[in-house]
């Protein structure tokens, strides 16, 4: 994110409100950012991050691996850091051009036609609950392998069984336990990472510019 005097003001806020927990200083980083996007504390309790998510996720922005989301709002929500450090290629589900198909959502069918081509790609699910049961389905039958999956969608229908069963994968990925989520989350989970992954790797001629 581009920084102003007002974002560290009230970072340093949530440090002090924040109180006592057990997150790594990278994990840390991911949930203060969502504190601030959201004002809302309860993230602190409720972001999961799976053995390896951080340290898979910033190697593999790094790499410029593709990035592909579900919905625009995240796309646009994380353009600025991701133009500014890797320039990783982002493509979104909602805006890829397949067949239609009746049983499926049209991000759930986009998602699917991306990570078809991109099986070893970080994927945000921000808002459809049914991007993220495909991502999930395709895992199962090992046709993708993603290096990150970061799933966030706000659900009442059937989206914590999806969790669970992305929990239960050996792929990496970053969760909410819980109903709640949306885009805003997702997009701040991934500015977050992008930023520690420039620390980690951007500066060391690595990078982009």
């Amino acid at each position: 994110m581009e920084w102003h005097v007002t974002d560290a003001q009230s970072l340093a806020i949530i440090d002090s409100e924040i109180g006592d927990h057990v997150f790594s200083p990278a994990e840390y980083e991911i949930v203060r950012r969502v504190i601030y996007a959201t004002a809302d504390f309860e993230y602190k309790s409720l972001i999961r991050f799976s053995e390896r998510a951080l340290q898979s996720g910033a190697a593999a922005l790094a790499a410029r691996t593709t990035i592909v989301v579900d919905i625009p709002m995240v796309q646009v929500g994380i353009a600025y850091d991701i133009q500014n450090t890797f320039a990783n290629p982002v493509y979104c589900s909602m805006e890829a051009l397949t067949r239609p198909q009746k049983e499926k959502t049209r991000a759930a069918w986009g998602i699917e036609t991306l990570a078809k081509r991109y099986p070893e790609g970080i994927f945000v699910v921000g808002q459809a609950q049914t991007a993220l049961t495909v991502l999930v389905d395709l895992i199962e039958a090992e046709e993708i392998r993603p290096a990150l999956i970061i799933a966030t969608p706000v659900g009442f229908v059937n989206v914590e069984a999806a969790k669970g069963r992305l929990q239960e994968s050996l792929v990496p990925h970053i969760t909410i336990d819980s109903r709640k989520g949306n885009a805003v989350v997702a997009a701040a989970i991934v500015d977050g990472l992008v930023d520690l992954a420039w620390q980690a790797y951007g500066k060391d001629g690595n990078g982009g510019s």
